[in-house]
């Protein structure tokens, strides 16, 4: 099964849906900064069994306690809807 791109009007509604996430119009983007690198580390392991969990696996960046995300399908281009359920299964992790 193919994921298609949410519509611009989705997209749109995103920012009110992900208020912790930049909404670009191909991904969505959010970082953040944590006390230490094992901090970090730590949150990025949940991240990874949530993403597996879902079958869709984040682009992300790690240097010490600096953590960067960005989600986006790359079958369909942009933003679908495993974007947004990953985005809120990452923010859940954090309550």
């Amino acid at each position: 099964m193919t994921d298609q791109r949410l519509s611009p009007d989705e997209i749109a509604a995103l920012s009110t849906a992900l208020p912790a996430w930049t909404v670009l119009p191909d991904r969505l983007r959010r970082e953040w900064r944590f006390r230490d690198f094992s901090e970090a580390f730590g949150f990025m392991s949940r991240v990874a069994l949530a993403a597996e969990a879902l079958d869709h696996h984040p682009e992300w960046s790690n240097v010490w306690n600096r953590l960067t995300i960005e989600l986006t399908t790359h079958d369909c281009g942009g933003i679908s809807a495993r974007d947004l359920a990953l985005a809120r299964r990452i923010d859940a992790l954090e309550a």
